[in-house]
């Protein structure tokens, strides 16, 4: 059940306005910086205020300032009612904070890694509860057959136990986890590279038409907004802080996955990986994280379940990336 506490209108279509900027601004890190402080030190309202008067300059010329977006984000949020969502903002009592607040390595800030300015949802629950207890399970789009059935069986066994599992909606062992978890009716929330009313991939609008009823879809971006490869990055940074762990079900060598993997150990969560056979490419990236140490190797759910405890007990399980390891993916998935 969604909390009967709401922020104003004022506070929804200032935040709506500062996500339609922040939007703007994809993979301008410098920008995305001086928006946040900016907002942590004046507010949301007087933020959207100083941008629309041009108060406040951007670096980038791809940022959108002006006036002009007041407007649009009104129209957002107009549109976000309509597709039967809403935006959740700090303000709300649902906003996840401790989940969403930015990540550190060594005491200074993960580059590309700040709390969202808000998240457009759709689906009937309560963001803050639905992610009490999650696991992201991802890894490869053009997935093995034994990928998709290891994250089928642990997305509905996951569910079974009362986990949300989290994903990124993407064709294969995203597409695999998310359809685990509804056939026993639990759990599951896609995490976007665009607009929640935007069925990405198009493959998937069924499965995503279906989790917005049962499950929650959520993204960073305004409605009507496309992916693009700045967004499937900061789509994974979201499922990373969205979940408890990670289980990387399957992976090739450099990928976006990588990335992931990288956030949610800065994050000082559990990384969890798959073994699979060393003759499949799909099984590169998992290989590499086990041997370096990065993640725990995992072959059933009770190895996930025990991870987490471990965690949560502050005894092993809790394996952190140093940044001298960390591989930036040159492509997102």
């Amino acid at each position: 059940m969604i909390s009967a506490s709401q922020p104003t209108d004022a506070v929804l279509l200032a935040r709506a306005h500062l996500s339609l900027v922040a939007g703007s601004c994809v993979g301008e890190q410098a920008d995305l910086t001086a928006l946040s402080a900016l907002v942590a030190e004046v507010g949301p309202i007087e933020a959207s205020n100083r941008i629309s008067s041009g108060d406040f300059v951007f670096a980038s010329k791809n940022a959108m300032s002006g006036g002009g977006a007041v407007g649009l984000a009104r129209r957002h949020l107009e549109e976000i009612g309509r597709c039967g969502g809403r935006l959740v903002v700090p303000e709300d009592a649902e906003w996840p904070g401790e989940r969403l607040a930015p990540p550190s390595e060594g005491g200074r800030r993960d580059r590309g890694s700040g709390e969202p300015l808000a998240l457009w949802v759709r689906g009937p629950h309560c963001l803050s509860e639905f992610l009490g207890k999650a696991v992201a399970v991802t890894g490869a789009r053009a997935a093995s057959p034994y990928g998709v059935q290891v994250a089928s069986e642990f997305g509905s066994d996951l569910a079974a136990n009362g986990v949300t599992v989290v994903a990124g909606g993407a064709y294969g062992i995203d597409e695999a986890a998310h359809r685990g978890a509804l056939t026993t009716d639990g759990r599951t929330v896609a995490v976007l590279p665009c607009g929640v009313d935007v069925a990405y991939p198009v493959g998937n609008s069924v499965l995503l038409e279906r989790i917005s009823r049962e499950g929650l879809l959520i993204s960073e971006y305004s409605p009507g907004v496309v992916p693009a490869r700045q967004r499937f990055l900061a789509r994974n940074r979201i499922v990373a802080a969205c979940s408890d762990g990670l289980v990387v079900v399957e992976a090739g060598r450099r990928s976006g996955t990588s990335y992931t993997a990288r956030i949610t150990a800065v994050l000082g969560r559990v990384v969890m990986a798959v073994p699979g056979p060393i003759t499949s490419a799909t099984s590169v990236g998992c290989l590499e994280l086990m041997r370096d140490g990065r993640a725990i190797p995992v072959g059933s759910t009770e190895d996930i379940l025990k991870a987490l405890q471990s965690r949560t007990d502050g005894v092993g399980g809790n394996r952190t990336m140093p940044a001298s390891q960390a591989v930036r993916p040159e492509a997102a998935s």
